[in-house]
């Protein structure tokens, strides 16, 4: 057996150290360097949407054949709806910081107004929301995108502050007043607490980002609790939910206000340590109500057992990690409130969804981001993808890194230089440094 001290040394011991794979050291230096934000909030959220893709197509082929004669009719269109985000991520990580900040105030001034026209004859009514629009056959979620519009606007405003941000006038105007009631206002008036519990979050971590003292908060907190519980208490729904959350009273699906519960629990106790196997569900077949969308974390641990699971939440620990690594390194204010913001609204809505689903909070009915079917949803959660990757690519030296990175058939040549001068018979130096081996500089 090949011990540390048995490895050879020199050029031969560094040749051979190739092949070693990455050590902890190694993977340690790399997590400290500028482009390991950019890369790992690259790789996590292309993973969950890989994986939101699949799942849906898995959670949502029976229910879809039902409804339209085509399993994957529901699937395509996520499949369309990923491709356009994805298009507009990639665009949105080119954007310089300085552009970004520039479509602060037409952001937040054109989520407003596409919110307001939910109110319209465009706007439409589902489950008791009125929180869509029809546009040419095609519906749209304003509030999605009010979150990214959100988190631009109050990084811009929150940043050129910053030298008076202790005073509470300027703290509170313009994010929270006029701008942030409102936008949140609407939310609400159109009965989408869900939604409105995650603007909230996303004010509150712009806010406490920028450093206001936490004593704020507690007002602040008790305010923002008072009104959820008046929302709460004014709808019969919340307070159904509540009760089958608190209450203790589902035993059995037919229970009333119970059934969604209690199938979403089945599910995860089908799927076991290990899943049934991938397609292989057995509440999708019309017993869990809306598998792809906000329960759809259910099918995953149903079908993937605890290791599909554990992946999930692993990779949003990633994406926030991340997010927190742009925040400790950045040198700019908007660019420590963005990624802030961002990385609340990511993890605050994936954890009311995954709490929702295993039982820990009530069932609310906000989506996994990236991962829930939704065209809105997933084109918006992109977009805050491509703000993010554009936030690391403005690290100090994340550029330039970035710029001068080489493919791995590149590196590969570069290591073995000498097989083409031995073909003719001569040896020349491996390498010559800043230059190409045997070649001019």
């Amino acid at each position: 057996m090949t011990t540390i001290l048995d490895r050879p040394r020199g050029k031969a011991g560094a040749a051979a150290g190739v092949t070693q794979g990455w050590s902890v050291q190694s993977v340690g230096e790399w997590l400290r360097s500028p482009v390991a934000p950019y890369y790992l909030a690259l790789v996590s959220a292309s993973v969950l949407t890989g994986l939101g893709l699949v799942m849906v197509l898995s959670a949502s082929s029976v229910g879809s054949y039902r409804d339209n004669g085509n399993s994957y009719t529901v699937f395509l269109d996520q499949l369309v709806f990923g491709v356009a985000g994805i298009a507009l991520a990639v665009v949105g990580s080119r954007l310089p910081v300085a552009v970004w900040k520039k479509l602060a105030w037409p952001g937040i001034f054109l989520a407003l107004a596409l919110q307001l026209a939910v109110f319209t004859p465009l706007g439409i009514e589902f489950q008791g929301n009125r929180n869509s629009l029809s546009v040419a056959g095609f519906s749209l979620q304003p509030a999605e995108f009010g979150k990214i519009a959100l988190v631009v606007f109050g990084a811009a405003v929150l940043a050129a502050k910053r030298r008076v941000i202790y005073k509470p006038v300027h703290a509170a105007v313009p994010l929270i007043f006029p701008f942030g009631l409102l936008l949140l206002g609407l939310v609400l008036q159109g009965r989408d607490l869900g939604t409105g519990l995650i603007l909230l979050a996303i004010i509150a971590g712009l806010l406490w980002a920028v450093g206001l003292p936490a004593r704020w908060f507690v007002g602040l907190g008790a305010v923002g609790g008072v009104g959820v519980a008046v929302l709460a208490a004014g709808s019969a729904n919340r307070m159904q939910r509540i009760q089958t959350w608190i209450g203790g009273i589902c035993d059995s699906p037919q229970v009333e206000g119970c059934f969604q519960k209690v199938h979403a629990e089945y599910a995860l106790a089908d799927g076991g340590w290990w899943g049934l196997g991938l397609g292989e569900s057995r509440e999708k077949w019309g017993l869990l109500p809306e598998p792809h969308n906000d329960f759809i974390l259910a099918i995953i641990g149903e079908e993937l057992g605890l290791p599909g699971s554990l992946a999930v939440l692993s990779l949003f620990a990633v994406l926030a990690y991340a997010c927190f690594r742009i925040v400790t390194q950045a040198t700019d204010g908007f660019t420590r409130l963005a990624a802030a913001g961002i990385m609340v609204w990511f993890l605050g809505q994936a954890l009311l969804n995954i709490g929702s689903v295993i039982g820990m909070l009530p069932i609310i009915g906000v989506p996994l981001p990236l991962v829930s079917s939704g065209g809105s949803a997933l084109i918006a959660a992109l977009i805050g993808v491509g703000l993010l990757l554009s936030l690391a690519r403005s690290l100090p030296g994340a550029d330039d890194a970035l710029r001068r990175r080489t493919g791995p058939l590149r590196r590969t040549l570069a290591a073995v230089p000498s097989v083409g001068v031995a073909r003719r018979g001569r040896t020349r130096p491996a390498a010559r440094a800043g230059g190409r081996p045997g070649g001019r500089r």
